[in-house]
């Protein structure tokens, strides 16, 4: 008989267990792949983002969904708190652009090693290779866990830690999902977020700008009035399919929604490639360069703005030979180069499918679960964390802080309920 049985050994999943045990509960951790932390393994690329040191705010905001559910979680338990935890464990973090935490190791494998050793001091048991089947309930409460197996293990506070349906290499199939429905939980719709766009453009099909890379441009997913829904400056590369990095990924789940709410079959994108100038500072600037220099060529009196193959491509979107001499480009065309450079539109189709995507839109309704203790509201027993929620970020630690924040919170509280 366990007080408390986690499913699942990702970030939150090894959060709960070692905070459930650290709460003097007798813990057991079952993951049904051969090795636990996989995603934590290969997340920031294999350095491991352990979390962000940006203020509350900035981290909720960088949670579009439902971030706001995790103020009372972070009022318990922090990103500061997880840095000074990380520490305690031996784990020395730095600090890198945009408040990113890395260990000074830059191995994701030394904070694995790190949780697994904490869990090993604390007596943690452990079943690698083993589904479940189901988790049992009984008379409204939890009792345990079925395994595929046919075994059966009691335990009166169960943590569901098993992922949402992103990355599904590392385990996370979303397992978990029909367990909290046979709770009484509901579901909301899953979709991929921070994920690739896809685009039928023509010059996407023939692949003209495939693999380059534009820095610090605004990436912009329009309304049909042609509002922005949402702008993220950052850098974003061209595709074979479509487009990709960092604005792009961000902008995607806003990509899935537009689609949706808009009933299309594709959505507005638009590129600013310089948004520290107006469009009117940019046409003044090219107006200097023509009376400058009226003899050079387009392409050579332009060099330096925009990445070459970019600035090319973007002439030719404006009828301007490159070749040509600067005196012959009319008014008129000067402007409309000013414009698209400033306002670029495209349509992109949708996105990468779930499986590639980063992490998981959707999740259980958080409206249904004790924002303070990860506890379910309509199961006693039953605790929930990490991206099984319908909580989603950005990456830049933003999923993995909260992973942590509600694995602490659920391990903690499925002890306190456990050990009863």
């Amino acid at each position: 008989m366990y007080d408390v049985i986690v499913i699942g050994g990702g970030p939150s999943g090894l959060m709960a267990s070692i905070a459930a045990a650290e709460n003097k509960a007798k813990v057991l951790l079952i993951d049904k792949g051969h090795k636990l932390g996989r995603k934590l393994a290969i997340s920031g690329g294999g350095r491991c983002n352990v979390t962000n040191r940006l203020p509350l705010d900035e981290i909720i905001r960088h949670i579009p969904g439902n971030g706001r559910f995790l103020y009372s979680a972070f009022s318990v338990f922090n990103n500061e708190d997880i840095i000074r935890f990380f520490e305690q464990l031996g784990i020395e973090l730095k600090e890198e652009d945009h408040g990113r935490m890395f260990p000074v190791s830059n191995r994701a494998q030394s904070v694995v090693d790190a949780l697994l050793t904490r869990m090993d001091e604390l007596n943690v048991d452990v079943l690698l290779d083993t589904p479940v089947q189901k988790v049992l309930y009984d008379e409204g409460k939890t009792t345990g866990v079925l395994l595929k197996s046919g075994e059966e293990y009691a335990a009166s506070a169960i943590v569901l830690a098993t992922g949402g349906a992103s990355v599904p290499q590392t385990g996370s199939t979303g397992d978990g999902y029909p367990w909290a429905k046979a709770a009484g939980h509901t579901i909301t719709e899953l979709f991929p977020t921070e994920v690739p766009i896809t685009s039928n453009e023509g010059f996407i099909k023939e692949k003209q700008l495939q693999g380059l890379s534009l820095r610090d441009v605004g990436l912009s997913v329009l309304k049909p009035n042609g509002k922005p829904v949402i702008t993220h400056k950052m850098d974003m590369i061209f595709t074979h399919l479509g487009i990709s990095g960092p604005a792009a990924l961000r902008c995607s789940q806003f990509v899935v929604k537009q689609l949706k709410k808009s009933k299309q079959h594709e959505v507005t994108m638009a590129i600013d490639a310089l948004p520290d100038q107006s469009e009117e500072e940019l046409f003044q600037a090219t107006q200097k360069i023509k009376k400058d220099e009226p003899k050079k060529s387009v392409k050579n009196a332009l060099k330096g703005l925009l990445p070459e193959r970019y600035l090319l491509f973007l002439l030719t979107q404006c009828a301007i030979e490159p070749t040509e001499v600067c005196a012959t480009i009319s008014t008129e065309k000067w402007r409309t180069f000013a414009k698209i450079c400033k306002q670029f539109t495209f349509k992109v189709n949708g996105t990468l499918p779930l499986e590639k995507a980063f992490v998981t839109g959707g999740g259980i309704s958080v409206k249904e679960i004790e924002p303070k203790t990860m506890a379910s509201k309509l199961m006693p027993g039953l605790h929930f964390c990490g991206e099984i929620l319908d909580i989603y970020g950005y990456t830049g630690g933003y999923n993995i802080t909260a992973a942590l924040v509600t694995g602490r919170l659920a391990g903690m509280n499925a002890a306190l309920f456990g050990i009863e």
